[in-house]
């Protein structure tokens, strides 16, 4: 029983039917909205190699790793290559925010990485002389060196990519 302005109004149970989905969803969309944002406070940060503090500088894997320990408390591998193997594969045209991104720009794999956070872009720190900035990723430089995504988030919202091998 719920009482409102004096008045015993029933309060409806929950029944064992009843998805958790919903929840999770909303959790994953608000950690998703506090990655960004936090992301967003650091715009402007100049780049730093090997650099993880918004004092000393970022790198972008230092970047990416302090953003997500800082909003969230989840504490990712040190460079783009160990973040690369985490959470699951996810298609471009299924990115949700907090995705990680990764380009090429070294002349190997998974070299580079940002967060997407909606609408075709991505933060990141880019490089020396640089600092913390948002770019499209539909730029010509970024589409060439394109080399995939990850959702690492729990449980985020939207279809992954399919999975690699067929079950029995």
């Amino acid at each position: 029983m719920l009482v409102l302005a004096g008045v015993w109004t029933p309060i409806t149970t929950v029944t064992a039917q009843t998805t958790q989905a919903p929840l999770i969803a909303e959790s994953s969309v608000e950690a998703a909205s506090q990655l960004v944002m936090q992301a967003f406070s650091l715009l402007g940060t100049h780049y730093k190699f090997g650099g993880d503090s918004p004092e000393a500088g970022f790198d972008c894997s230092g970047f990416i790793r302090h953003i997500y320990d800082t909003a969230l408390g989840k504490v990712l591998p040190r460079t783009s290559f160990e973040m690369s193997r985490l959470g699951s594969t996810v298609n471009i045209e299924n990115l949700a925010p907090g995705d990680l991104v990764f380009f090429n720009t070294r002349r190997r794999a998974f070299s580079h990485v940002g967060v997407y956070i909606g609408e075709g872009r991505f933060i990141h720190s880019p490089s020396k002389g640089r600092a913390v900035e948002i770019v499209d990723m539909h730029d010509r430089y970024w589409t060439k060196r394109f080399n995939g995504a990850r959702r690492v988030l729990p449980t985020m919202m939207g279809p992954t990519a399919p999975a690699t091998s067929t079950p029995n």
